[in-house]
């Protein structure tokens, strides 16, 4: 039984005895700092149960529970909350016991569990990965590895978009303007040689609409009639159709955009378990629409056109299939979900991450989910995120304004490498080693800043300011930790630290407030897992090391009073090391041993 569970029951056996009640709950919560506890009893939710001066009912409580449970010491009362003091030998026990565990604060899985799959990513193969991408695979990522250390199985996915009028657009610039150019013969990575002509196709399209407007067309009609569309419209039909030469023209654009792809995930650092491709699921889709008019689930129009109808739902019409018979987006993901199962019978749930201006398309494919008949569509969650923003405006693909991935990550390697240099932290480094290290500390910065910030809240990305090596960043964290692995370093070469079973009686505040911090990993992981937040794992984590730079500052470690001290603190910094690690790696950021 947890401290908590004790405290809960005793404090229940006290209202029974003094005021002949049972409580249903007893609330807790972390002792406000300006107080002496180190955990709260909230007495104000008794009174609808209890009769009488919520300052009395915590005397009576708190003195019951110092005379019956052994971890409290002592207790204090602030209007209507009874804060308890627990005794040092709780804390140190609970140290010993996880003290030299790797895995603490994560469950283990169990092979007969149903599994969750978490998809992230799902990029177009008609450009290279953006800033907008790099929330997205972070935020997937994270959660997948969070939703993993909870205890469940999980499969990390991704689906390809890689048909549709868009694809078609980068296709057809290439065969019009692109002389055969190809990765190999241009020096570029195949996705950013396959983006420019996505924004060649879009430079080429309103050229013609000038013409079409000044020939008399509104602009919604040159919209619409603008030749390059219109081929791009029929070469969507004749890939759908199997067209030869479109097919191979496809196969070989998307190839060059896959060896770029894989290049940015493993920059990155992130990786998945299975791949889907939209040219695939999105046959599946279609039969599952024509098994939808079937039950009634779909309705076809007088043009052709399936439509599901949710207008009971407090929702309009969908449009699941185009009136010449091609499939929309939704066709896709329909198959897509369907096929996932298919392929992995133990998933028994997914996550979506995709950014919110898709919130309305998924409660529409849910709810088609659920219509069709699929029991596991109930637990299907939409992992709806912010967008990122430049202090230079909103990035737009089609005109070739965006971030790149790979340029991004670079440029944060070089500043953190500037930054470093300015600072002089890096005597006696190797110019390999350098470059290695601005890396960790580029990528943790860039990864820290994004991930720190509740999914749903937009972000303003200021690359200097992520790197800053003071305040809530990833280089601040990560220059913790290489403090005390230099700390551990000088423990090694001293023959009075031992790694025994701490043997001391008393601790000083700054040891109990940091011991009390490292209590708190295993349930940060659950809440993290639960709500799909890497936020509360990365503030967590901040405030752990906050928590020990100021041990650090006030209490001396390799001047303790007894060897016994001394071994103790050795140990707290490297189980607080660990924990920095651990958090980190969940939040997929590298710590370094020196900077």
């Amino acid at each position: 039984m947890s401290l908590q569970e004790t405290l809960s029951y005793q404090v229940k056996q006290a209202v029974i005895k003094y005021y002949n009640i049972n409580l249903e709950t007893v609330e807790f919560q972390v002792t406000r700092k300006e107080f002496a506890g180190d955990i709260t009893v909230v007495i104000f939710p008794m009174l609808r149960s209890i009769k009488g001066n919520p300052i009395q009912i915590g005397e009576t409580v708190g003195t019951y529970l110092v005379d019956n449970v052994k971890e409290v010491k002592a207790f204090n009362v602030v209007k209507g909350f009874l804060n308890i003091e627990i005794v040092d030998s709780y804390f140190i026990d609970f140290f010993n016991s996880v003290k030299d565990n790797d895995t603490f604060g994560f469950v283990s899985s169990n092979a007969s569990d149903k599994a969750i799959m978490v998809e992230y990513s799902s990029p177009n193969t008609n450009k290279p990965l953006h800033l907008g991408h790099v929330r997205n695979n972070l935020l997937g990522y994270s959660v997948a590895e969070i939703i993993k250390a909870s205890g469940k199985k999980v499969y990390k996915t991704q689906i390809i978009n890689d048909r549709g009028i868009h694809i078609c657009k980068s296709m057809l610039a290439w065969k019009l303007f692109g002389n055969e150019e190809t990765p190999e013969s241009t020096g570029l990575k195949g996705d950013k040689l396959v983006g420019n002509y996505y924004v060649k196709f879009d430079q080429e399209y309103k050229k013609e609409i000038v013409v079409l407007i000044a020939e008399g067309k509104t602009e919604e009609e040159a919209k619409k009639a603008a030749p390059i569309l219109l081929e791009a419209q029929d070469m969507l039909r004749k890939w759908e159709a199997g067209d030869k030469d479109v097919v191979a023209l496809w196969k070989r654009m998307n190839g060059w955009v896959y060896d770029g792809f894989s290049e940015s995930y493993k920059n990155l650092g992130v990786d998945f378990d299975t791949l889907y491709y939209e040219s695939n699921t999105y046959l599946l889709g279609k039969e599952f629409v024509a098994e939808g008019l079937k039950s009634g689930v779909f309705v076809k129009e007088e043009d052709g056109s399936v439509w599901c109808d949710l207008t009971n739902e407090g929702l309009d019409k969908k449009i699941v299939k185009r009136s010449d018979g091609t499939a929309v987006y939704m066709t896709q993901d329909i198959g897509t979900a369907i096929q996932r199962i298919k392929d992995f019978p133990d998933v028994d749930g997914m996550v979506y991450t995709v950014g919110n201006e898709q919130d309305y398309h998924f409660q529409v494919l849910f709810l088609i989910l659920k219509k069709l008949g699929f029991d596991w569509a109930k637990n299907l969650y939409h992992l709806s995120y912010g967008m990122v923003d430049l202090p230079s405006g909103k990035m737009k693909s089609r005109e070739g304004t965006v971030v790149d991935a790979d340029d991004l990550i670079n440029e944060m390697a070089k500043t953190a490498g500037e930054i470093s240099e300015e600072l002089g932290k890096l005597d006696g480094y190797s110019e390999e080693e350098k470059q290695e290290l601005y890396k960790i500390i580029g990528l943790g910065a860039l990864k820290y800043y994004i991930l720190k910030v509740d999914p749903k809240k937009r972000i303003l990305f200021d690359p200097k300011e992520s790197i800053d090596f003071q305040g809530n960043t990833g280089p601040f964290i990560q220059y913790t930790y290489a403090r005390i692995q230099s700390i551990l370093r000088t423990a090694d070469n001293d023959v009075n630290v031992t790694n025994d079973t701490v043997e001391i009686s008393v601790l000083q505040d700054k040891e109990r407030e940091l011991v009390k911090q490292l209590q708190l990993y295993p349930e940060v992981i659950h809440n993290a897992a639960e709500q799909h937040s890497p936020a509360l794992i990365a503030n967590y984590t901040y405030d752990l090391v906050k928590g020990f730079n100021s041990f650090y500052q006030n209490v001396s470690i390799f001047g303790a009073d007894s060897n016994a001290e001394k071994s103790f603190r050795v140990q707290l910094s490297r189980k607080v090391g660990m924990t920095i690690k651990s958090a980190f790696s969940i939040l997929g950021i590298q710590v370094p041993e020196r900077m």
